[in-house]
């Protein structure tokens, strides 16, 4: 299968072009929404689902190996340490200032959970299989990006510990890691009691929520009026820089196909939900209308529609299997 088919197939999915829509209906000022209740809901349900079965996949394998252990370890690494490899490139390449340097640096050492859902729809798609212990590396590689965007800051201390509490009690991060534990803890016959609820109709709903990721991209666009091209360039090549990093990591330790694809989307995805949270408490003087459009509106389509099939097509590849 060569790069152009894949990329075709994944933008011809039902979800990507769900998302086009969204866009498409954003930018000529619909009247179409998603009710903020429903959209609150669909996030709930994708972290919920993506969690439960990747814990009931870790409970099939049985034990944890060491490259198991390496492979949560270097995505820990990646997170902590992919901020200050971007923090330094801004600061050479645009006139951003500290402050907001930092924040962007840190949107591209996390983690965007809607772009590793879609991977992973890709994925099974394509019937092929992963790790269910990438959910795991996806649960802790939030935090790491947002404590060495403020370490580049330099915040206070106060903010800082007040920021540290925020973080480990966010609820996405609660949910997700919490659905992994009790699908770890159930196992198999707890996903046949509710694979019904959370295998079953994960494709519709994920087509659902990713129409409203495509009106909410519509609605950032004109904020990319105010940002210099070079920085918009950041936003394009940096997730690359993170991706073919993930890539070199997972030939490094010898991940599957499928694991490498996820691994290497969340090594080059940037987040746009909870980062952006945690940079408007603890680094106000940075420039949401910069971070917020920079990783939606450029980062977020860019992952989804050509990176996935991208890092499938490389991970696929006879250098890779070699």
């Amino acid at each position: 299968m060569d790069l152009l088919h894949i990329i075709s197939g994944n933008i011809l999915s039902p979800a990507i072009l769900f998302f086009g829509l969204g866009t498409i209906a954003g930018l000529l000022k619909s009247d179409l929404e998603v009710p903020d209740s429903i959209s609150h809901y669909l996030s709930l349900y994708l972290m919920m689902a993506i969690g439960f079965k990747g814990g009931v996949a870790i409970a099939n394998t049985h034990e944890f190996t060491p490259q198991i252990l390496t492979a949560i370890g270097a995505g820990l690494l990646v997170s902590l340490l992919l901020p200050f490899l971007a923090y330094g490139i801004l600061r050479k390449t645009t006139t951003l200032d500290r402050p907001t340097a930092a924040a962007v640096a840190a949107h591209y050492g996390s983690i965007s959970m809607v772009t590793f859902a879609t991977a992973t729809a890709f994925l099974n798609n394509n019937n092929i299989t992963y790790a269910g212990y990438v959910v795991a590396i996806l649960a802790l590689m939030e935090a790491p990006a947002i404590l060495s965007g403020l370490f580049i800051a330099h915040r206070a201390s106060n903010k800082e510990k007040r920021l540290s509490r925020e973080i480990f009690t966010n609820g996405s991060i609660l949910l997700l890691f919490g659905a992994f534990c009790i699908g770890w803890i159930m196992g198999q016959p707890g996903m046949d009691k509710v694979s019904g609820f959370l295998d079953t109709p994960f494709e519709g709903i994920l087509c659902l929520f990713l129409l409203d990721m495509g009106l909410l991209v519509a609605k950032n666009l004109h904020h990319l009026k105010s940002l210099t091209w070079k920085v918009v360039l950041f936003g394009i090549y940096m997730p690359m820089i993170g991706g073919s990093i993930g890539l070199v990591i997972s030939y490094l330790i010898g991940l599957d196909v499928g694991t490498a694809t996820l691994f290497s989307i969340l090594c080059g995805s940037a987040s746009y939900i909870a980062v952006p949270a945690a940079m408007r408490l603890a680094l106000p003087e940075a420039n949401a209308a910069v971070y917020v459009p920079l990783s939606l509106a450029i980062t977020f389509p860019l992952n989804v529609t050509l990176a996935i099939p991208l890092y499938f097509a490389l991970a696929s590849s006879p250098f890779f299997r070699n």
